[in-house]
């Protein structure tokens, strides 16, 4: 931490107001055109941010626009059947974001009288909102000078300083998160903070930064130096963990067999039933264990390989029957048709296996 603001006190940048008006000026003129920058309504920012994690602009703008057409306020998201809002987010991913979104709606509506908080500190003890959703909530609905710290802004403040702390470390995001509360003191925060998401994504990328054409390119430590292609530093430590499953595609007569997952990974979502054994013949046994009915597996289709953040999923798909007669009473509900399935929210792997019925 003492290296990073040696650096800062060091630079040379710090003639704040004219950064502020070169990056305003330049978004002005080519900031993007994104459906949730035509409102200052606390929840439609909300649901863009929380879908705008982990998840390109692009995928994200038609389920943003049929979210808030379904869903338009809190009070809506609060009473909401719980499957329709996990259908709503069906192909998103990462679907702990709106079951924790659901749950911070009640929050409010319990805590708020259903009115969205309007500063930082009472915005980040929502549920799921984390510094950055709340900083951007606060800036760009409420005003609120508070800066935020993501990938983008984390890339260029390395660059304009200088800098060679790794942005991967906590450390180094809470001391940004202070330079950042810095420069966008006295200017627009909503238009300050969005220019900056704007700058990254356009043009001080992580490979190749397009330095010509940047607003704040003579405030720039980096370009003047030669190291705008080695930063910012992100060294990450992680590993991912592969998980090989049998994945049944189970049908009795016209109707297909999945269950909710109560928890984990895929909560609330709907799937076919996949188990870590090492032959079909230990499917058949496990899944009569579990569900008390005979089943047959009689056509293996393909590996489907699927990549989760820290897990990777190899689905060996099986097609198979149920054989028997009668079902227990605790799986009636658990047998639908192709029209039923296809309103059930389902994650995208098991999409993929649906698709090799």
């Amino acid at each position: 931490m003492k290296k990073l603001w040696y650096t800062v006190a060091m630079s040379k940048l710090m003639n704040i107001q004219q950064f502020q008006t070169n990056l305003s000026q330049w978004y002005a003129a080519f900031g993007r055109d994104l459906p949730w920058r035509h409102t200052h309504d606390p929840y439609a920012i909300w649901v863009s941010e929380i879908m705008l994690q982990q998840t390109q602009v692009d995928t994200v703008k038609n389920y943003y626009i049929r979210f808030l057409e379904t869903l338009p306020d809190i009070r809506s998201l609060a009473d909401a059947d719980e499957d329709l809002v996990f259908k709503l987010w069906e192909g998103l991913g990462y679907y702990r974001r709106v079951r924790h979104m659901q749950e911070a709606a009640r929050q409010m509506m319990s805590d708020y009288n259903g009115i969205f908080p309007d500063t930082y500190d009472e915005i980040i003890k929502l549920k799921g909102i984390g510094a950055y959703t709340a900083s951007a909530i606060s800036s760009i609905a409420f005003g609120r000078e508070k800066g935020v710290v993501d990938g983008n802004t984390l890339r260029i403040l390395s660059r304009i300083y200088n800098l060679q702390d790794n942005i991967a470390q906590d450390k180094t995001k809470k001391a940004f998160q202070i330079l950042m509360d810095e420069l966008i003191r006295g200017t627009d925060p909503s238009i300050f903070n969005q220019a900056m998401m704007d700058l990254g994504a356009g043009i001080c990328t992580p490979r190749k930064p397009d330095c010509e054409h940047c607003p704040v390119q003579d405030f720039c430590e980096a370009r003047a130096t030669g190291t705008e292609g080695l930063l910012p530093v992100n060294i990450k430590n992680t590993s991912k963990t592969d998980l090989y499953y049998i994945t049944a595609i189970l049908k009795k007569e016209d109707k297909y067999f999945l269950v909710k997952n109560k928890e984990g990974l895929l909560e609330n979502l709907y799937a076919f039933v996949q188990y870590e054994v090492e032959s079909p013949v230990s499917f058949e046994e496990t899944f009569y264990e579990n569900y008390g009915m005979s089943v047959r597996l009689y056509e293996y289709c393909k590996e489907i390989k699927h990549v989760f953040s820290h897990r990777i999923w190899h689905m060996n798909v099986y097609i198979g029957e149920i054989s028997d007669t009668s079902v227990p009473l605790d799986y009636e509900d658990c047998f639908y048709t192709e029209d039923e399935l296809s309103e059930l929210p389902i994650s995208t792997a098991h999409r993929k296996v649906y698709a090799l019925r």
